[in-house]
């Protein structure tokens, strides 16, 4: 594959999406993260830039980042891509396993821009992701989830084997793939040290709660 860009939420699954595809032999050259409006945290995990850069760093692939509204995501993602295509980047990685919705609108982005989608995770089983996440060495760390299927006291958890078969017992999508949860990586072969992240205060939002991190 030539020059790839990896869409990074900070979470597993774009993480798991990266490590594939560099065990296939290729380098990242960018990670992408959409940004709320206000540019302070991830559009998608809640992440701060902060935490975001000390992933990038200890990845050692630069991140780039995008502010936007839900509104005007798509235009600002198409945007941010075509910037990507001018700097020689033919491909971008995405971590989406069966929202076949996604998938569309994550080809349909690329190709505005000539780009071609790659999604390293598609249809593979829950279990299978989840096996290699951990059996790979990567940690993650919950950090949102939706109350009205998991309790608060999970926030801050690391998902291990045993956690996943306690979801799996409670009924829910083990990898929160109905957003049910959300994650932070911290740690993996991938990484050339581990992210020290420090835990703050809870916040609520329309269902779901925060847990806030930095470094």
């Amino acid at each position: 594959m030539n020059n790839f860009f990896s869409s990074w939420s900070g979470g597993k699954d774009s993480c798991l999406a990266l490590y594939s595809i560099i065990n296939e032999g290729n380098k990242a050259g960018k990670l992408l993260t959409m940004l709320r409006e206000d540019a302070e945290k991830s559009r998608s995990h809640g992440l701060s830039q902060e935490v975001l850069e000390a992933q990038a760093n200890s990845l050692n692939i630069p991140l780039t980042t995008c502010p936007t509204t839900w509104d005007n995501y798509e235009e600002n993602f198409i945007n941010i891509l075509g910037e990507l295509k001018k700097e020689g980047f033919e491909n971008g990685v995405f971590g989406d396993i069966d929202n076949i919705d996604h998938r569309k609108w994550v080809e349909g982005v690329c190709s505005q821009v000539d780009m071609e989608a790659y999604l390293p995770l598609w249809k593979k089983t829950r279990q299978e992701l989840l096996d290699k996440f951990i059996n790979a060495g990567f940690k993650a760390m919950i950090v949102s989830l939706n109350k009205e299927y998991l309790d608060q006291k999970y926030l801050g958890q690391i998902i291990t084997k045993d956690l996943v078969k306690e979801f799996t017992d409670i009924g829910i999508d083990p990898a929160g793939e109905n957003g049910e949860y959300h994650t932070v990586v911290i740690d993996g072969p991938i990484f050339s040290y581990p992210i020290s992240i420090e835990t703050g205060e809870i916040f609520f939002h329309k269902g779901y709660c925060f847990l806030e991190t930095k470094v």
